[in-house]
């Protein structure tokens, strides 16, 4: 059987085919487009309540829009942020990549669909992909440092808001306006198309809004093995038999093509407000559904690579059709329907305005091992908000908010290693802001009550059966945050943030077999909040063609929970969920030149660079009982655990740069950035060689009579074709990053 074998087809990209030619040639008095390059300082972030542009916000915020994220938009969201200063990403294969903040990720970075969970699982596993579509954005939203006081405690590290605007706030410009896009890639065989078109009634009162995406690839090129050298010296060492050695890597391993790396997706949605002068209430229906496998990783060991499929013809050989399914690997199938409810009102007696939304979002995630399904996880959720606008107060603008959210999760399967689990989240905040030229303040807080149950699901604890227990914790979140405008072309800004978050399920209660790391979890019922305190200051300076803005800080944890290496292996790597103080110290910088402004065209030069240093910072080393579990007795063990030295997984510093030019219908660009050799490393883990990405853009534009544009696009990747192993993920050893590739296509814009 195929990875990813061939799947009934949407008639999407015929249906782009056809509408690109007629949104051309639509009625001249209903187009409208502009596609002049956007300012991303002057965007206005939706992600507060306080709205505010990029330039002006006291947080630390990028914004991707525009040109800039036709650019930088790849299959997963993580990849589509990973090239902003302090933003790298998990990387478990091209269908799976979480975004990855100032070495946070995980369960400390919220991502959010227009100021909404997105209702996935992403963070129970990281082969759990985020199901949110980059190529449907409107713009994406990146708050760097602590956003627990606008989203609760799975903000701690960050947030990541993609604006999608499928239940419209506001009328459209023209009664219809849209775009499209068709597109295909070398390095993979892709072939997506999308289109989205929102409209307004003749009456000004109805705005509707539809979207679709599909997109397929195959397995991806790759410049060399799949496995590296250590991953291959590690499988392979045997100390009796010196003819498993180089040589038999080039016999048998994976070379220039990564098997089980194929995707496919489908997105879609349709909206539909009612706006009035005042207000507006709308609501939406949308699906995301993908297919993509797991590189990298088969349940079982096997010596038979015989990659026919003739398997009629060995009914009676049940080891050899065990061995063909474990060779084809792991795929996972996710589907996720969501259904959205938003509304808000203006001039409210004390409040200036009243926004509320609610979703809810039925998910379902199926591993399949071979043809066999091998685990199932399924999550219910709702989430509701409501955000106040009051009139100043003492000279406070401000708002609050209240937030609530449910979570039903259940995984059945042999390698469930997370029992289900029932989360209730109920929050509240208030977020102030006043003038006190030239100096600006904000202040905020939050309280959140959290609550886990698990249904009366049992563990095995040193040979007997336990009871996993119900948990209720109470976070409290604080900041303050000064911008001091020294000069209309030069501001400083301080912020300093006390956040806390509360554990969750996969930490508290993993017990057993993680597939998708290879490796035995085991969580801790007993853990604690973790606190973080954090340190910021921040320098923004333009003049002229000169553009510079930079940033250091340091956040302290208090009980920092990670996944510590126990050095035992018992049917794989044990881990365990435990805490420890650590420190995050880091630093961004970016700068722009605009050295050339004349009939050769425009001409920027960019450079930014990051770095991020995380480390235990307790003393000693402290013993760890823990019992791995085996049907219904365990293995037991005490473990001695180092109580400082490094994080594991902790992104690499990096510099980068590009090379922009524009002239007339003409843009390019040429860049790279130089990820470093990561060789501060936790305890059993490897160092990641330092790596170089060359990219290129070329795109052509031509405006319509009838007001929209088309532009035609080339798009290069790898250009070095460079073996690039990245070390935030767990598939490092078996998943280099795509060589060589290039991407091309036409858009439409009416």
């Amino acid at each position: 059987m195929n990875p990813v074998p061939p799947l009934r087809r949407l008639p999407l990209a015929l249906a782009l085919a056809t509408a690109l030619p007629l949104a051309a040639h639509a009625d001249p008095a209903i187009q409208s487009h502009d596609h002049a390059p956007v300012d991303l300082d002057a965007v206005e972030v939706k992600a507060t309540p306080l709205a505010d542009d990029a330039e002006h916000l006291m947080r630390p915020v990028d914004v991707l829009a525009g040109e800039k994220l036709d650019d930088a938009k790849a299959n997963s969201l993580g990849e589509t942020v990973a090239k902003l200063p302090g933003v790298q990403s998990s990387y478990f294969g091209p269908g799976v990549g979480r975004p990855t903040i100032r070495g946070l990720d995980g369960a400390r970075v919220q991502v959010l669909s227009d100021g909404l969970g997105t209702g996935d699982v992403s963070t129970v596993s990281v082969d759990h992909a985020v199901s949110v579509e980059p190529f449907l954005a409107e713009q994406i939203e990146v708050l760097k440092g602590p956003a627990t006081l606008l989203y609760g405690s799975g903000a701690i590290g960050g947030a990541v808001n993609v604006v999608d605007g499928r239940v419209p706030e506001r009328t459209t410009a023209e009664p219809l306006q849209g775009r499209a896009e068709l597109r295909g890639g070398t390095v993979n065989d892709e072939k997506t198309g999308m289109v989205r078109l929102d409209g307004t009634s003749s009456d000004g009162r109805w705005v509707f809004h539809v979207d679709a995406l599909h997109r397929e690839t195959g397995d991806y090129d790759i410049p060399g093995y799949a496995e590296s050298e250590h991953a291959h010296e590690e499988e392979h060492h045997d100390g009796d038999d010196d003819d498993h050695d180089h040589d038999e890597h080039e016999e048998e391993g994976a070379f220039g093509t990564l098997p089980n790396s194929a995707i496919r997706t489908d997105a879609g949605a349709f909206g539909l407000s009612w706006v009035g002068e005042r207000g507006f209430l709308g609501a939406s229906a949308s699906l995301y559904s993908t297919r993509y496998g797991v590189p990298g990783h088969s349940h079982g060991e096997e010596e038979d690579h015989d990659h026919g499929h003739d398997d009629d013809d060995h009914d009676d050989d049940h080891d050899h059709d065990e061995a063909n399914a474990h060779e084809e690997g792991v795929t996972i199938v996710m589907d996720q329907r969501r259904y959205e409810v938003r509304g808000g009102l203006d001039d409210i007696g004390p409040f200036a305005s009243l926004k509320a939304k609610m979703a809810h979002t039925d998910y379902t995630h199926t591993e399949y091992e071979g043809d066999e399904v091998g685990t199932v996880f399924h999550s219910t959720s709702t989430e509701a908000r409501l955000e106040a606008l009051h009139s100043p107060i003492a000279g406070w603008d401000g708002a609050f908010g209240l937030q609530w959210a449910q979570r039903d999760f259940e995984a059945i399967g042999d390698e469930a290693f997370v029992p289900g689990s029932e989360t209730r989240d109920v929050g509240l905040f208030w977020i102030g802001q006043r003038d006190f030229d030239p100096v600006r303040v904000e202040l905020g807080a939050r309280y959140d009550r959290n609550s886990i149950g698990v249904d009366g699901a049992t563990r095995v604890v040193n040979n007997a059966e336990v009871a996993f227990p119900d948990n209720d914790f109470d976070t409290f979140s604080a900041s303050a945050a000064l911008r001091w405008d020294i000069s209309d072309d030069f501001h400083l800004s301080f912020g300093l943030d006390r956040a806390q978050r509360s554990p969750v399920a996969e930490e508290l209660y993993s017990s057993g077999l993680h597939v998708a790391t290879g490796s035995v979890e085991l969580g801790d019922p007993t853990l604690d909040v973790e606190t973080a305190n954090r340190a910021e200051i921040g320098l923004h300076w333009h003049s002229g063609p000169f553009k510079l803005g930079a940033s250091l800080y340091q956040a302290r944890f208090d009980d920092f929970i990670y996944l510590a290496d126990t050095g035992v292996d018992d049917g794989g790597p044990v881990y365990l969920w435990t805490q420890e103080d650590a420190r995050f110290t880091g630093g961004e910088v970016e700068g722009t030149w605009t050295f050339a402004q004349n009939a050769s065209g425009l001409w920027d030069l960019t450079v930014f660079g990051d770095i991020v240093d995380a480390e235990l910072t307790g003393s000693g080393t402290r013993d760890v009982d823990i019992s791995v579990p085996h049907g219904d007795h365990s293995h037991d063990y005490t473990v001695t655990l180092e109580r400082s030295g490094a994080l594991p997984r902790i992104a690499p510093a990096r510099v980068g740069g590009s090379l922009d030019w524009s002239l007339g219908a003409w843009r390019a660009s040429l860049g790279a950035i130089r990820y470093m050799e990561q060789d501060d490393v936790a305890a059993n883990e490897t160092p990641t060689p330092g790596y170089t990405l060359v990219d290129a853009h070329l795109a052509w534009h031509i405006d319509t009579a009838s007001g929209g544009s088309w532009e035609v696009f080339v798009d290069g990747s790898n250009l070095l074709d460079e073996e690039a192993r990245v070390h935030t993920s767990f598939l490092k050893d078996l998943a280099p990053l795509p060589g060589r590739g290039f991407a091309f296509g036409i858009r439409s814009y009416f």
